[in-house]
Parts: structure tokens; sequence; C-alpha cells
């Protein structure tokens, strides 16, 4: 394939605004993780890390959608990246304090689960503005291609950003490790303002309630089936098979190998998910998308026991690898169903239920599988987990889409074919009537 979108330098600025805010945010998730566990010796703690992010973010990314779709994109964008990175601040203050005894342990336990719940709220604007910026970048004969690369580079940070977070954390300790985390947003957002302002549709602009805003964007996503069954295959399959969660007490009690290979654990399934995007980028789009994602899914919860089962950390650190090829494939497709089928108008508000689906399998996944290992032990929590996701996996199996959905998807239809357009159309509200 050719690499068309890497041409446009504004793509190749948002991919590096892209890039390192997942750089540091990966990175600190990976520093508060680990910090947190060593103080609590409790699971839990690791859940609610997930849930404290989880529920503002699924809580405000209706509205958040909405204000997407009517707002300058990149000002948008940029107002929320700030306020991400002066809560990384926030978080450093709290490791200071907490080490210079001014916060107990308990204290500094609720003020990191605080800034985490603002940053939640950050997030809930975060993913559909990102998506609706992207979008305007390309253009639509390029969407699977671009959705490839957003996708590796996402991922590449989610490579170097654990590994370096370990690293920096055991070297240096949390404080220095979230001065790092800073200092890669502010590089982020210094790419970000290299992007020219995206006005909003002027469809978007229709004078309509924010509650008749809302209510469009579930509609057009309900009456998109493949669509609508794909981001709920994924949260499901995630929701349950969030193995991720439990990584920093596999580090420290199942595989002995400190927080310099709780990095490395979290940079696994990156570095198969990097690989395997790259391929995709040669290849193109998957002729049978719906098809094809059951089966990735699947492969993704045989992973889940694999790793559950190993006591072996390179044995464990291939089954994560494995993970990432799954994952990848799973990510594109869903990525270029909601890029391809979604007009531009309701981008927003796409983005912004695609969001609610992420947010509950992974945050709210993390504190299932928290809640889990307190209760069942750590290995049978995700060996539960894997087995759930294969019982999802059989559920949708019996799921039928319509065959432009599936075309939507395929290497055929990337220039964003005239039956997923007037499918597209079908959802857009009746034009403003003119004047008397």
């Amino acid at each position: 394939m050719a690499r068309e979108a890497l041409r446009l330098p504004e793509f190749r600025f948002y991919l590096g605004f892209r890039g390192m805010m997942t750089f540091g945010l990966q990175m600190q998730a990976v520093v508060i993780g680990y910090h947190l566990y060593a103080i609590t010796k409790d699971p839990l703690s690791l859940g609610l890390i997930g849930l404290a992010e989880a529920l503002p973010a699924i809580t405000s990314a209706l509205y958040a959608g909405h204000v997407a779709d009517r707002s300058e994109k990149r000002r948008l964008l940029l107002t929320v990246a700030s306020a991400m990175a002066l809560l990384s601040l926030c978080i450093a203050w709290a490791h200071h304090a907490a080490e210079a005894g001014t916060l107990g342990p308990v204290s500094y336990q609720w003020a990191v689960y605080g800034f985490i719940f603002l940053g939640g709220i950050a997030r809930g604007f975060y993913s559909p503005a990102g998506s609706s910026l992207q979008a305007l970048l390309v253009p639509r004969a390029i969407y699977t291609e671009a959705s490839a690369y957003s996708s590796m580079v996402w991922q590449a940070a989610t490579v170097l950003g654990p590994t370096l977070g370990g690293f920096v954390y055991a070297w240096s300790g949390a404080i220095a490790s979230q001065g790092v985390v800073f200092g890669c947003m502010a590089l982020g957002i210094a790419s970000l303002t290299q992007v020219a302002p995206r006005q909003p549709s002027t469809l978007a602009l229709q004078a309509e309630s924010v509650a008749e805003s809302i209510r469009q964007g579930w509609r057009f996503v309900r009456g998109q089936r493949v669509l609508l069954g794909a981001i709920s295959l994924d949260m499901l399959s995630v929701f349950f098979g969030g193995a991720v969660a439990l990584l920093p007490i596999y580090a420290k009690d199942i595989l002995h190998v400190g927080p310099e290979g709780l990095g490395m654990l979290r940079a696994a399934d990156a570095v198969g998910s990097v690989a395997t995007m790259f391929v995709i980028t040669r290849t193109g789009a998957f002729k049978r998308p719906w098809q094809t994602l059951l089966w990735v899914v699947a492969g993704f919860g045989c992973t889940i026991i694999g790793f559950g089962l190993s006591t072996n950390f390179y044995l464990s650190l291939a089954w994560l690898v494995a993970l990432g090829c799954f994952d990848a494939v799973s990510v594109v497709i869903r990525s270029t169903l909601i890029q391809s089928l979604t007009p531009d108008h309701m981008r927003g508000r796409v983005a912004s239920i695609s969001s609610i689906f992420i947010a509950s399998s992974n945050e709210i996944g993390s504190f299932e599988s928290g809640l889990t290992a307190r209760w069942m032990g750590t290995v049978p929590a995700t060996l539960f987990g894997g087995a759930m996701t294969l019982l999802v996996v059989s559920g949708f199996s019996f799921l039928k889409t319509k065959p432009q959905e599936d075309r939507a998807a395929s290497s055929d239809a990337c220039t964003y074919d005239e039956a997923a357009e007037a499918q597209a159309q079908e959802h857009q509200p009746p034009a403003a009537p003119g004047p008397a």
C-alpha cells in the first residue's frame, strides 16, 4: 500500500501528538499501578484505578461528542490535552507529598484516585475530539491506511511508554517518572499546534437540543449492525479478558521480575500490535471484516488463557505478544468501520459512543479483574476472563450483518462507496427550513 497518509504534513503532526500523549499516559499507568500495589498489597486497588477513570469518562462522553461536533476540533483537543498534562503534575505532587510524609498512605491513595477521576473527565472529551480531527486530516480514500498508521503509532507508544516507565521508576522513583510524563505531553501539545484549525460541519450547527443531538448519535449507531456488533464484541471481550490490569501482581508475586519486568510485560502486547499494524498498512483492509473479527477475538481469548497458565517470564512475554497481534486486527477493523460509515457532522457523537464501550471494557474491565482476583486468586481470575471471552465470541457468531456494511471496511470500499454513503445519509437530520 502506498504511504499516502504519511505524505500529509498535518497528519504527521497529529501522529506526533497522538504518540507523545499516549507515551506519557502509558508510562503514567505503569508508575501509578506499581506504586499503589506496592503500598496497598491489594489487587482491588488496581481495579479502582480503572474505575476512577472510567466512571467520569463514560458519564461525560455523550455530552463530549455533542461538543466535539459543534466545536473547532484542534482548539478543543489542545484544551483537553493541556488539562491532562496539568493533572500529571498534580499526581507528581501527590507522590512528593507521600514521600515527605505530608500525605499518609490512605490519603495518598485517594488523592491519586481523585486526580485520575479528573483525568477521566478530560478523557471523555479526548477521544471524540481526536477521532473527529483525524478524519478531517486525510481523504476518505485512505481512511484504512490512516487508521492503521494511527493505531501503529499508538501501539508503538504503548511499547516504549511502559518500558521506560518501569526503568525510570526503578532508577529514579515515582516523582521523576511523572516529570518525564509531563515532558512527553508537552511535546505532544507542541506538535498539535502545527495543525490548522478545523471548523465544525454546518449540519452539526443546526439548532437542536443537547438531548436530541445525543439521541441522533445513538440512532445512527443502532442502525449500523456491523459497527454496533464490532464495538460491543470488543467491549465484552476486553471486559472479561482484562489480564493487563493484573500485570503488577504477575510481575511482583508470580514471575518475580520487579518494575523493570512489569514495564516489559506492559509493552509486550504492543510489540505484537505494532508488527501486525505494519503488515496491515501494506496489505490493506479485510475482505470479510466481521468474520475476521470473530476469529481474532477468539484468538485473543486463547492467549489470555495461555498467559494465565504460564509461570515463565519469557513465555508470558510471548503470550502477550500474540495477544497484541490479535488485538491489532480488531482495532483496525473497528476504527475503519467508524471512519467509513460515519458522516462528518456526526463523528464526535459516534466516537463518544465508541469511547463509552472502550472505557467500559478497559477501565471497568480492570475493576472486574481486580475484584475477581481478590475473590478467586490472580491466576483463576485470568483463566475465567479468557474463558468468558471465548463464550462471548460464540454468542456473537450468530449476528448477521448487511453486505454493504461488510464492504465498507473492505479494500474495495476505502473510497467510502455509494452503499455506505447512502446508508449514512439515511441517518442525517432533515435540512433546516429556509426563510419563508
